[in-house]
């Protein structure tokens, strides 16, 4: 239930707020919003929330806690009021909207006494300096709150909640709703929060003292239950998601552990070539491996002896070559879930309901921003993305389906191998350092690993033609250039703190 006009008016007399300066401003979230205000020996924080069924204004004592990254309507008001004057402060009529008049005057209104001599001087250095006036609007309507900046005249500098379809923007005019008749009138009795003064039965409380803490201790825990459910689900959709790509690979890699075998049924067919004829599609021989039992092998009838055993030894050696590769990813799986883990121990273990909706923003992005799913690998380093493919198949889906023609293709020389992209970014050129980074997956993923150095070249998607009648993902590439690059080890391994495992 929030402030009704009776608790509202209660609050405004204790907070006594003109003549008080705004020392700082801070939005915590995107719901609330602290403002810190002095005057010698009465520092006090207001805090107000628009929270549904929870709209408010108190003084607090609670520490607010800081957003990680600046928020619009808290970096216009830090713009404008912070140093001003506070010059009135009352509640229109019964309505449940706070008028906040302020009054800055550049240099002269500062902190008094500790800073009195800036004052002096930013008032010698600048006497032509304006006086300007805002009137702040707070609004603590249930499901319709709001706080708009204005200037004098009441035009809308700003507001917490940007909502067109109302005129509730930059550049409307801020009014007043009608006044309601008498018999629309209704009484609302001021609460005691008797249930908060009996929990704190050494200390005669504050009307202030009373709401802030009815709101932090019963608001805020039913706040918390709900951030902790959203992220025990956000936890075993990741949790269920990743586990599922690691066992994956480990399949993967129990099928290239049998590639011994592969080796193994190519020798036998060289030995059984003879047996090879153009009606049937195996062969059967005799395995010395296994207590000459009779095994069917097959075979392509169109090829010879020595095709068909080449076809199983060329089978063996990518299978060898992915299990290298299998076990750099199966490490990478593992390493990602383990931070999974210990981010939502972290999270379970956080008491505070403003730090863990923070922490649970980061992770959550709204969908219009949420990059789409694809093959591959994907790493973000230092804003640029570079998406990996490993094998024709990926190659071949990204190019059809996830880059564009100003996107960066990296391929080495001589050497097959996985394709590398870097997504443009419109107006920049690509640095040295993302293209040292791009070249060095390009290595990796490729038959050049091994020599721990390759020839390469880049290109321009729109620079590249596919291979008429060529296997899947071949393209040629025009207006290339080239690129030695000698595997660096250092920035492989800062390549796994850049890998997007979302």
């Amino acid at each position: 239930m929030s402030l009704n006009f009776n608790e509202i008016d209660c609050v405004l007399n204790e907070l006594n707020l003109p003549g008080m300066f705004v020392q700082e401003i801070v939005q915590p979230g995107y719901d609330s919003i602290a403002i810190y205000t002095y005057r010698p020996g009465e520092p006090k924080t207001v805090y107000i929330s628009l929270a549904a069924g929870a709209c408010r204004i108190n003084e607090t004592r609670r520490k607010v806690t800081k957003n990680e990254k600046p928020l619009r309507f808290n970096e216009l008001l830090r713009s404008k009021i912070k140093g001003a004057r506070i010059l009135s402060c009352e509640q229109i009529r019964n309505e449940r909207i706070i008028k906040i008049t302020l009054e800055k005057a550049g240099a002269i209104y500062v902190m008094p006494k500790a800073q009195e001599h800036f004052a002096k001087k930013s008032k010698q250095d600048d006497e032509s300096a304006e006086d300007e006036i805002f009137n702040l609007y707070i609004r603590l309507w249930s499901n319709a709150g709001n706080i708009f900046l204005c200037d004098k005249d009441d035009v809308i500098l700003d507001s917490f909640y940007r909502r067109p379809a109302k005129n509730e923007m930059k550049g409307e005019k801020f009014v007043l709703p009608e006044p309601k008749e008498s018999s629309q009138t209704r009484e609302f009795p001021v609460r005691e929060f008797l249930e908060v003064q009996e929990s704190h039965p050494d200390k005669k409380l504050s009307f202030n003292e009373k709401v802030d803490l009815f709101y932090s201790e019963n608001a805020e825990s039913s706040s918390l239950e709900s951030l902790l459910e959203q992220a025990e689900k956000w936890y075993n959709s990741h949790r269920s998601r990743q586990a599922l790509a690691l066992e994956k690979l480990k399949e993967k890699k129990t099928a290239f552990l049998n590639a011994g075998s592969l080796k193994h049924l190519g020798d036998l067919i060289l030995a059984y070539g003879y047996a090879i004829t153009s009606e049937a599609n195996f062969i059967e021989a005799e395995d010395w491996e296994n207590n000459n039992e009779i095994v069917k092998i097959k075979v392509d009838p169109k090829k010879s002896a020595q095709e068909n055993a080449s076809d199983y030894y060329e089978k063996y050696k990518k299978s060898v070559s992915g299990l290298e590769n299998l076990d750099h990813d199966i490490e990478m799986a593992e390493e990602s879930i383990k931070k999974l883990d210990d981010e939502y121990a972290k999270m379970i273990s956080e008491k505070n309901p403003i730090k863990l909706e923070q922490v649970l923003r980061k992770t959550q992005k709204p969908k219009q921003q949420e990059k789409k799913s694809h093959p591959g690998l994907d790493y973000l380093v230092s804003g640029w993305q570079i998406i990996v493919g490993r094998d024709a198949d990926e190659n071949d889906d990204l190019l059809r389906h996830y880059v564009k023609g100003a996107d960066m293709w990296l391929h080495v020389r001589d050497f097959h191998g996985g394709y590398v992209f870097i997504k443009n970014r419109p107006g920049k050129t690509v640095p040295l350092e993302i293209l040292l980074y791009a070249g060095n997956l390009a290595v990796y993923y490729s038959k050049a690993r091994k020599n721990g150095k390759a020839d390469l070249y880049y290109t321009q998607v729109k620079h590249l033609r596919r291979a008429k009648n060529g296997p899947k993902g071949l393209v040629l590439p025009t207006n290339e250039k080239n690129l030695f690059i000698k595997l660096d080890e250092q920035k492989l391994r800062e390549l796994e703190r850049f890998q997007n495992n979302s």
